[in-house]
Formats: structure tokens, C-alpha cells, sequence
């Protein structure tokens, strides 16, 4: 719950902060309007217009980008099963007296992996369960190759079976760096801070209003806090309480079956 509990913090000091730059900035509007009534707004509609495009555009495009990464995690874990069935499928065309050994080493492989996603967010445990996989993969792979030239094996083996094990090691380090893909963090920096310039700008515009409008103001603030909330949660869908463990069931599945 740590990483949740600091994405809460973050949108509700976002909405906090977003409030009390609206009240400066409407204060700020009235004593210009104070001092030059009719000049105040003179050519503040095109920094306004700026401000908030900008914005627009930020959160357009995290949030856009986001949900393509969260996407992509999805469907990397449904091509890491199908890499992994396709290589235990192909474990029959090695002698049968290879095979049991084998399986086995699979069905390790296949608990290390769930490991790696089940220990999150506790990071050092994961990488533990990490290093273990590839352990494993380093002895599947030398057990395959003396299978293939054992006796018994058919000659189909080494030109199926092997590219099918690489292909099972790659999509495994292809999940592994997806889960480092995120936007650099001068991008999150730069977004909380137009939301917080945006809201100073649009208490300035308030301030030709006689009284506050409250539900504008919170609206604003509350609207912008749970975009910024949503963006971070699915950025790092293994941390924060949006996640994608319902995938890991294709995994689960399919270990389940090589029993």
C-alpha cells in the first residue's frame, strides 16, 4: 500500500495546492483590478489560452501513453504463456527418457517467473525470484542442447525445439524491461506544475466575479487531482491498487496444467 498511499498524497496535495492558488490568484486579479480596472485583463486571455492548451495537450499525452504501456504489459504476459507452451509442447520430440528432467526444470521455471510478479513492490525479493528464473533458464537451455543430440531424440528437435526456448527467453526479458518503460520524471514534474500555474491563472480570471464560485473552483481542482491520480496508478500497475495480477492468471493456467 506505500505506493498507493503516495499517489493519494500526491492528487490530494495537487487538489490542496490547486484551491489556494485559485484564492491567490483571484486575490492577485483584484488588486490589479484595484489599481487599473480596465487594463487588468489586458492581454492575459492569450497566456491563459496558452497555459491551459499546454496542460491539455501534457495530460493528453501521459495519459494516453500510460494506458498504451499498460496495455502493452498485458499483452506481453499472454505472449510470455504462449512462448512457454509452445517450448513444453516441443519437449516431445526429444528421447523420452530427457524429457522428465526437463518438464520439471519448466514447471520451476514457471513458479520463478509468477515469484518475480507476486513479490511486488517488494523489489529485493523480486529480484531474487529474477535471478532464480534465469538460473533456470541458463539449465534449460544446456539441457536442451544435450537433448537434442541424445539418442532417441528426432532430428526435428534442434531446429523446433531451440528456437522456440529462445523465443520463451526473450519475451521473459522483453516483460522484464517493460516494467522500467516509464516517461522521464521532469514529465510528471512539469504536469504538476501547470495544473498548479493553470489554477493561479483561473482564480486571476475569477476575480471580475463579485463572490467565489466553490464548485467551480473545487470541481477544477478535484477534475485535475483524479487525472493525475489515474496516470500515475497505471504507470506502474504492479505498485498502486489499478493493476494488471488478473493477467498473471494465463500463467497460473498454464502451470496448473503441466502437472
Amino acid at each position: 500500500m506505500g505506493y498507493t498511499l503516495f499517489v493519494m498524497f500526491v492528487a490530494l496535495g495537487l487538489f490542496v495546492g490547486m484551491v489556494l492558488l485559485v484564492e491567490v490568484g483571484r486575490r492577485i486579479g483584484l488588486r490589479r483590478m484595484q489599481k487599473d480596472p480596465e487594463g487588468a485583463r489586458a492581454g492575459v486571455g492569450a497566456v491563459e489560452g496558452a497555459i491551459f492548451a499546454l496542460l491539455g495537450l501534457l495530460i493528453a499525452f501521459t495519459f494516453s501513453g500510460a494506458a498504451a504501456r499498460f496495455d502493452a504489459r498485458r499483452q506481453l504476459i499472454v505472449q510470455e504463456a504462449n512462448a512457454v507452451r509452445t517450448a513444453y509442447l516441443r519437449l516431445d520430440l526429444l528421447a523420452p527418457d530427457t524429457q522428465p528432467a526437463l518438464r520439471e526444470s519448466f514447471r520451476r521455471y514457471l513458479d520463478e517467473r509468477l515469484e518475480v510478479y507476486r513479490k511486488l513492490p517488494d523489489i529485493a525479493a523480486a529480484m531474487k525470484a529474477l535471478a532464480s528464473a534465469e538460473r533456470l533458464q541458463a539449465d534449460i537451455w544446456r539441457q536442451a542442447l544435450a537433448a537434442c543430440r541424445a539418442e532417441g531424440s528426432r532430428p526435428q528437435a534442434t531446429v523446433l525445439l531451440l528456437p522456440a526456448l529462445n523465443a520463451m527467453i526473450e519475451i521473459s526479458t522483453t516483460r522484464n524491461m517493460a516494467t522500467h518503460v516509464h516517461p522521464p520524471a521532469i514529465i510528471f514534474v512539469m504536469l504538476l506544475g501547470l495544473a498548479l500555474a493553470s489554477a493561479l491563472l483561473a482564480g486571476h480570471g475569477m476575480a471580475s466575479a463579485r463572490t467565489r464560485s466553490w464548485p467551480h473552483v473545487v470541481g477544477f481542482a478535484a477534475a485535475m487531482a483524479c487525472a493525475v491520480y489515474v496516470i500515475l496508478e497505471i504507470e506502474y500497475p504492479r505498485f498502486g491498487m489499478i493493476r494488471i495480477d488478473a493477467f498473471d492468471q494465463a500463467l497460473v493456467e498454464l502451470r496448473d496444467s503441466l502437472r
